[in-house]
């Protein structure tokens, strides 16, 4: 078995289809579920996929290390539901595994879309992912969110660039601010990082003026504001939360 195709999903019914759909050149894929309470799972079976459902979320880190050891390919390509690889992407793909030697992994840019248009600059565009690699010589990082690969080996570039069609909408910004944020926070504490609410004000501020100021969020027009606002919330509530842990536990 040449390539192995990994998903983790919770509640992707709107994106599943369209992500397998184009995963038709792989060996297998195998899409790990978190107790989704939508037709994620149905969905993906009845595209062809290995369903695995766990009752507990662990994080995005150890989720994806539970996709990668049911993997059996040679190869591993790490997707998310709301991602698409395209043709040029794809062929770029094949002809890398096809090789006898070479890297370990390979990275290659994303396109990221927020409400709607990509975004070309605002620290989102080059975004370069590492998500193809050779199985038993990567294995992501353990962090609850933003997690990464940890390769043992060189890593090479492909150009063609995976389509991240992100955040259709503010709801779903404002959900994944939540979200992220939380689990931000309880990372944080984790490490025994603490926070405090000028510090949660700081790095919010801090957020804006380097999406917006520094990596040019201003050249993305309205919505480049919008992302660059959205970013420094995400920020300052992960502080903010984290504060608040501390200070009712020490009330206790």
């Amino acid at each position: 078995m040449l390539l192995s195709v990994i998903v983790i999903t919770h509640n992707e019914q709107a994106n599943i289809g369209d992500c397998l759909k184009r995963l038709d050149f792989a060996d297998e894929i195998i899409v790990v579920d978190s107790a989704s309470t939508d037709q994620t799972a149905e969905i993906a079976r009845a595209l062809g996929a290995k369903v695995h459902v766990t009752e507990d979320w662990p994080g995005f880190g150890p989720q994806k290390n539970r996709a990668l050891a049911l993997a059996q390919g040679q190869w591993v390509l790490s997707v998310d539901a709301d991602e698409r690889v395209d043709g040029a992407l794809r062929a770029e793909i094949m002809h890398a595994i096809s090789r006898e030697s070479g890297p370990t992994a390979y990275r290659f840019p994303r396109r990221s879309r927020y409400c709607g248009q990509f975004m070309n600059h605002s620290g989102w565009s080059p975004d370069w992912v590492v998500r193809l690699f050779r199985r038993g010589n990567t294995q992501f990082s353990d962090d609850l969110v933003h997690e990464k690969l940890v390769v043992q080996g060189a890593v090479g570039a492909l150009n063609s660039p995976l389509l991240h069609l992100s955040f259709p909408d503010f709801e779903s910004v404002l959900d994944k601010v939540n979200r992220y944020s939380t689990a931000g926070a309880q990372a944080m504490h984790m490490k025994g990082k603490g926070a405090t609410l000028y510090g949660a004000i700081g790095h919010g501020f801090w957020a804006f003026f380097r999406t917006y100021v520094l990596r040019l969020g201003f050249l993305d027009g309205q919505l480049g504001l919008a992302l660059a606002i959205s970013n420094a919330e995400g920020t300052y509530y992960r502080y903010a939360k984290r504060w608040l842990m501390t200070r009712n536990a020490a009330e206790l």
